[in-house]
């Protein structure tokens, strides 16, 4: 056993138990032990206890994401400051500046990392789990949690004949055809969901100042990145991993979209979409009271009266006005 397999042991345990307590529960209400849909639901269920646990974890990505585009033109100004020095104290005075700035707007450059971070040791011991299961059938063993009844069942369990530890590289015995078909759609779907859920955050959840940033440029970039590299790595990735990423992203376009639509970031695309809806059933923007919206209202209201008073006259027209008024 390597140092990276004593780091992952703990996690293969916690898969293998959570995915033997969806079994359970699958098969008390009826569904066949053996049957293939009965694992992806168990694969399902281990998504979704992951990413209720990361909920705290995503709120806070949430969080310092906007700090970091409230400070984009703070940001800016810093960068112009110290443009063109190269020296070691300038560097320095710049980096301890950039700290402060994440301090007062509460945010971390790494702040939005942290739900993938925490989730890839599951994502491994997930893929290790699968990858073990031809094996421990063969020798009849158990894997951690999982009896060697449950193993063999594992084994030979396929959903539309592929099986779930087979991959697009290594088919295993099933029906090579489904396992191919059904790998190259899950791996689309996984990148397509990957790219949704990031476009999701800079087309509709951004400032209009923040699009004008080195961030925005930074994030586009890895909106094409990011799915790129999974459906690279999406080859050698088994299915039931492929069923966990597809669906952990679906919960994260779920989870931004409700964020997105009821708690947007100020003076995004989203936001001005919310207000549209309040003003439509009569409330008054985010972050104003219906007094304070009223006054605002009103102070428009003398401003545009105002300035049609003071509209300028041409020469001619005063004259034209002089000689109706004279008669």
């Amino acid at each position: 056993m390597n140092f990276f397999d004593i780091i992952l042991f703990p996690f293969r345990w916690i898969v293998s138990a959570v995915l033997w307590v969806f079994h359970e529960l699958f098969t008390a209400i009826g569904l066949d032990p053996a049957w293939g849909f009965t694992w992806v639901l168990s694969i399902v269920g281990l998504t979704l206890v992951m990413r209720t646990l990361t909920i705290p974890l995503f709120l806070k990505q949430i969080k310092s994401m906007r700090g970091m585009q409230e400070l984009q033109p703070e940001m800016a100004k810093l960068q112009a400051k110290y443009k063109g020095k190269k020296d070691q104290l300038s560097r320095q005075a710049m980096a301890e500046e950039q700290m402060a700035l994440y301090k007062e707007h509460g945010s971390n450059p790494f702040a939005a990392c942290l739900p993938i971070i925490v989730q890839m040791p599951i994502f491994f011991a997930l893929f290790q789990v699968l990858r073990s299961v031809p094996k421990a059938a063969e020798n009849n063993e158990s894997i951690h949690v999982l009896a060697p009844n449950l193993v063999h069942q594992f084994n030979d369990s396929t959903i539309f004949g592929a099986p779930l530890f087979s991959t697009l590289m290594e088919p295993g015995s099933g029906n090579h055809a489904a396992t191919i078909t059904l790998a190259l759609i899950m791996i689309v779907a996984m990148s397509a969901t990957q790219f949704i859920t990031q476009r999701q955050l800079t087309a509709r959840n951004m400032s209009d100042s923040a699009k004008e940033s080195p961030m925005y440029r930074q994030q586009q970039m890895m909106l094409y990145l990011f799915p790129l590299i999974f459906a690279i790595g999406g080859i050698n990735f088994p299915l039931g991993v492929l069923i966990y990423w597809t669906v952990s992203n679906l919960w994260s376009m779920g989870q931004q979209w409700w964020v997105i639509r009821n708690n947007p970031t100020k003076g995004s695309q989203a936001e001005r979409e919310l207000n549209e809806r309040r003003a439509a059933k009569g409330l008054p923007p985010v972050g104003m009271t219906k007094q304070q919206h009223e006054e605002k209202l009103a102070e428009q209201r003398e401003r545009a009266a105002a300035g049609q008073r003071q509209q300028p006259v041409s020469k001619k027209r005063q004259r034209q006005q002089t000689k109706k008024n004279n008669g």
